[in-house]
């Protein structure tokens, strides 16, 4: 698997755009993710072991990331908010462009660090769906994934 280039801006620095255009496209309202890759800060992209792997769900708003944070997304006609509400603290902004039926995400993170990412639909994401949160924790189902994030981590099952 190899990365999009990055798209140079009038300063030459690779820019948070996936497509060299101002807009990048809502994430979808459903879905279940399989994170393919990652590339950091314009290194390489890195593949996701098997044993180590990365699921994000969406359900309408609510999203929740195996990684250890959820909450809601929201897009302002190019940009994808993740607002970080359980788990790990930070939102994380980017854009997004299809590839095929990847899901391609640029962004930066909190610390004004950036990432491309490589996100694959998982299989079995029909059926059930929502969001359920608590105190400390929330929950999304996507058909047959759920992802659970608290204050601790997050865990990812599949049904």
């Amino acid at each position: 698997m190899t990365a999009p280039e990055p798209e140079p801006t009038a300063g030459g620095r690779a820019e948070g755009r996936c497509d060299g255009r101002a807009d990048g496209v809502p994430v979808p309202g459903r879905g279940a993710w399989l994170r393919r890759g990652i590339s950091r800060d314009g290194g390489p992209l890195i593949e996701d072991p098997p044993d180590g792997e990365v699921v994000w769900l969406q359900a309408g708003p609510y999203y929740a990331d195996s990684r250890g944070f959820a909450g809601t997304t929201s897009f302002d006609g190019s940009r994808v908010r993740f607002h970080h509400v359980t788990g790990e603290p930070g939102d994380d902004t980017g854009t997004f462009r299809w590839d095929g039926a990847d899901l391609v995400e640029r962004g930066t993170n909190p610390d004004g660090s950036t990432f491309l990412e490589i996100w694959t639909p998982l299989p079995g994401a029909d059926g059930a769906a929502g969001s359920w949160s608590g105190p400390d924790h929330h929950v999304v189902r996507v058909g047959r994934h759920v992802v659970h994030v608290d204050s601790r981590a997050g865990t990812y099952w599949r049904l």
